[in-house]
């Protein structure tokens, strides 16, 4: 259970994070937290269909289609919840990308001063 926090953690402050760097992505903090509670079940249950779906063209692209469905993913979410505002596609997708990053360093830097 602590583990899934401390995720759910890291994600919001990666969500924070990309907001202050990307143009264009825009959150509260409230939006952050329930944002990200609702891109994880987006990304549990819609992104999966989604791969499934896309594969050919996954396949062709080598997998970087993934960023495209991380960005409509996080577009999704914005659509959906008040406080979580991004104003195109291309800056979901950059967003996407920046809080996946950011939220893999915080969750390894996180995990390591755990494990010490």
């Amino acid at each position: 259970m602590r583990g899934w926090v401390v995720r759910w953690l890291a994600n919001i402050i990666a969500i924070i994070i990309t907001a202050a760097i990307v143009p264009g992505f825009e959150v509260t903090v409230t939006g952050a937290i329930i944002g990200s509670v609702f891109l994880g079940i987006v990304n549990a249950i819609i992104r999966p269909v989604i791969i499934v779906l896309t594969l050919p063209i996954n396949i062709l692209t080598l997998g970087l289609f993934t960023l495209v469905i991380n960005g409509l993913m996080l577009w999704l979410t914005a659509s959906v919840i008040k406080g979580f505002d991004v104003s195109g596609f291309w800056a979901a997708v950059l967003s996407a990308l920046i809080i996946s990053v950011v939220s893999a360093v915080l969750s390894w830097v996180v995990k390591d001063q755990h494990e010490q």
